[in-house]
């Protein structure tokens, strides 16, 4: 460590460190802007100027390395003269359009002009014009003569997105940020630049010239997607949510968050909503009140439950509904007396477990990993900030091995890729253990041929001490999951390396938590969506889009309800009932690995649209099924939890885990596992405009257009 005087104060901070690094220890403010804590060191900017004893001119904290004894004084006539000659030199061509800007009221050049800039300026030259660009649907660029050149986008895309879509082109007064051959900036995380910079010259589209952000309340939430569980900023007007944000958490999403957590509120807004009850009578949709929808519903259940059993009766539920929907859900079905529930809508394998598979360990872990080994997943589009923290791991020297059907571009070096039809991952994992067997001299789990590329996987994964093995969504919903974990769990336990599932959806850990899964003799996802129902509860899920076999077996059954933000299911449904998302709605989402998030509705219900949890309870009280006398989503909560005493932040290890008794089966898997596409996930994605005319969407579309004329 080395002690500076930081403005009269002693400050200890570690070797390396920058004065910068040193004034944000000591809670000493200086000014910047290209500065940023995630981001390498550009200083070029030089806001942030300060005096530093022995030095003839005043130095950049962000660029001066601290030494033993230094003195520095970030307030003394000489450094505030020299951050107003700057900030002088930032406005000489900078445009006189606050009044205008999108970022007024949130701009960091507005907020240090007040306390650096001059009251006029000594400059009467024309100002220079940057021509507007056309980046895609997401960003915006039309204001770019406001732009400082601080190239902090430049250094997010090239060093956290991985991808380098913008660059600076020219010099002096004719350089532009632009992205170059009129390429479009893609990146799934594209919309953080929007964030860092700080002026106007970057905004967001689908939000620009909606609202004054002064305007906006703001209100905590949790990002119902991917299983990051990302922190959320949800803005509001009006009873209308209009724009998301990242709420920095560094064990959770740092200060990122993917551009389906941004976006996706657009579909709140859209013209798909379903705002009332509504009946299929002779084939003709009707809207109808919550009572005549209700009691149809009860009545039913119980004509249904009466003339064929309970056991004709099952809710298929999605792993993006909240832990309380979920935990209802399954009392209400087997309130009913039937088993059936299930949220696993993409397996293709069913096994047994008595306990929940999560990432086993921690996501901040995911940062400082030194091999890796990931299996059936596209990462990056997967999950995006995932494959951000192993980036970060990449840069400080780990290796990551890949085990797909396809190649990818990961936007990071990849160690070792084998490339694999996933009919036979399970022989190329049994490679690598029998690589892993013969380089350690123990016997492996199953017969397997050590070859060049498993032996290259095998090596890097005995090397380095903090290891992980993560399987993918399609791994999850490979029809040999359970022997692909089998064999990963044994080179984890070779190779000291941590094994799990990367889960897929924001409450794929909390389905299982809440029982969201069929009991002694209740049928599967695989049985229901066979056609084995006679009445089926879908809740907040699309069977055509959100299932491995699609949703036309569901025609055989009797009465289909679905309960739906959105209209959805309208050719198989018999009666929509609109339930609040969760920017509506109280409710939890527990993440990849395990961490219980609660959040509260940041608008009132669309319409006559209400949470699900109370739909449920109005439908169990009306079906006479006891134990559902919950006044609110956190009484549900607690009744989770009672044994507890409390809400715990995690889900207690011993209900965690990725062990399996499963024998590995060797044979080629039958069909190909259900992935979603990256803005196909669930249906907010499905219905935010601005992410289906991403270059990922388009792609996806182009996909399904030529397998459906394949057909």
């Amino acid at each position: 460590m080395i002690e500076i005087e930081l403005d009269g104060k002693k400050v200890e901070i570690s070797e390396g460190s920058m004065v910068m690094h040193a004034a944000d220890k000591a809670g000493t403010y200086i000014p910047h802007f290209c500065y940023h804590k995630k981001l390498s060191i550009a200083a070029n900017c030089r806001m942030c100027l300060v005096d530093v004893e022995k030095m003839p001119k005043p130095m950049p904290a962000c660029a001066t390395p601290v030494t033993q004894g230094m003195i520095v004084r970030t307030k003394s006539d000489k450094a505030i003269k020299a951050q107003k000659s700057v900030m002088e030199f930032l406005l000489i061509n900078h445009p006189l359009d606050c009044p205008i800007c999108d970022q007024g009221g949130e701009c960091q050049l507005q907020d240090l002009a007040v306390g650096y800039g001059g009251t006029a300026s000594r400059y009467e030259e024309e100002k220079r014009v940057v021509f507007h660009k056309d980046v895609g649907p997401l960003i915006s660029m039309e204001e770019m003569s406001r732009c400082i050149h601080c190239t902090r986008c430049v250094r997010f895309g090239q060093e956290v997105a991985g991808v380098m879509e913008l660059g600076m082109s020219h010099r002096g007064e004719h350089a532009e940020i632009e992205t170059f051959i009129g390429q479009s900036v893609d990146s799934e995380l594209s919309g953080n630049m929007v964030d860092i910079c700080p002026v106007g010259a970057l905004t967001s589209k689908p939000f620009r010239y909606s609202a004054r952000t002064w305007e906006l309340s703001r209100r905590k939430s949790v990002s119902p997607h991917d299983s990051t569980g990302s922190n959320l900023i949800v803005q509001v007007k009006n009873n209308k949510v209009m724009r998301v944000v990242p709420l920095e958490n560094e064990a959770v999403n740092e200060c990122w968050i993917a551009d389906r957590d941004r976006f996706s509120y657009e579909s709140l807004n859209g013209d798909e909503r379903l705002t009332a009850p509504m009946l299929k009578q002779g084939g003709e949709w009707k809207t109808v009140d919550w009572q005549t929808a209700l009691e149809y519903v009860a009545n039913g259940l119980k004509q249904i439950k009466n003339d064929h059993g309970a056991q004709s009766i099952g809710a298929l539920v999605s792993p993006h509904s909240t832990l309380e929907e979920l935990y209802l859900a399954g009392n209400l079905v087997r309130g009913l007396g039937s088993q059936n529930i299930d949220y696993r809508l993409r397996n293709a394998e069913f096994e047994v477990s008595t306990q929940a598979r999560y990432l086993g360990t921690s996501i901040a872990s995911l940062s400082h990993l030194e091999r890796v080994l990931v299996v059936g997943s596209n990462l990056r589009k997967d999950h995006p900030l995932f494959a951000q923290r192993i980036r970060q791991s990449v840069k400080l020297g780990c290796q990551v091995n890949v085990l797909n059907a396809k190649s990818a571009d990961w936007a990071m070096p990849l160690a070792n890729v084998s490339l694999a039809p996933a009919t036979g991952w399970v022989q190329a994992l049994a490679n690598i253990a029998a690589a892993v067997a013969a380089e350690k001299g123990v016997t492996a789990p199953v017969a397997g041929t050590a070859s060049a590329e498993a032996k290259t996987i095998a090596a890097s994964l005995l090397g380095g001490e903090r290891k992980a093995i993560l399987l993918g969504n399609a791994a999850a919903h490979h029809a040999k999951a359970s022997s692909l974990l089998a064999l990963a769990n044994w080179i984890g336990e070779q190779t000291g390396a941590t094994v799990g599932y990367l889960t897929e959806a924001a409450n794929t850990v909390g389905a299982q938590v809440a029982g969201a899964l069929p009991g002694a003799g209740g049928q599967n996802a695989g049985q229901m969506l066979a056609g084995g129902l006679k009445a089926v509860v879908l809740l907040n899920t699309e069977p055509a889009f959100d299932s491995a076999t699609g949703a036309q077996a569901l025609d055989k059954a009797e009465m289909v309800v679905t309960l739906s933000p959105f209209k959805a299911n309208m050719d198989i449904s018999d009666v929509l009932l609109p339930i609040a998302p969760f920017t509506e709605t109280a409710g939890t989402f527990v993440n990849a690995e395990g961490r219980v998030q609660s959040f509260h509705a940041v608008v009132r219900p669309a319409g006559e649209a209400r949470p699900a949890w109370k739909v449920i309870r109005v439908l169990a009280n009306l079906l006479g099924v006891a134990g559902f006398d919950f006044e609110s989503a956190q009484d549900v909560l607690a009744a989770m939890h009672k044994e507890n005493g409390s809400v715990p932040e995690f889900v207690p290890q011993a209900r965690l885990g990725n062990s399996t008794s499963a024998s590995i089966d060797l044979a080629p898997a039958a069909g190909e596992p259900a992935v979603a596409a990256i803005y196909q996930l669930d249906g907010m994605v499905r219905r935010a405009t601005s992410l289906q005319l991403t270059a990922d969407a388009r792609s996806t579309q182009t996909q399904q257009s030529a397998q459906e004329a394949l057909a």
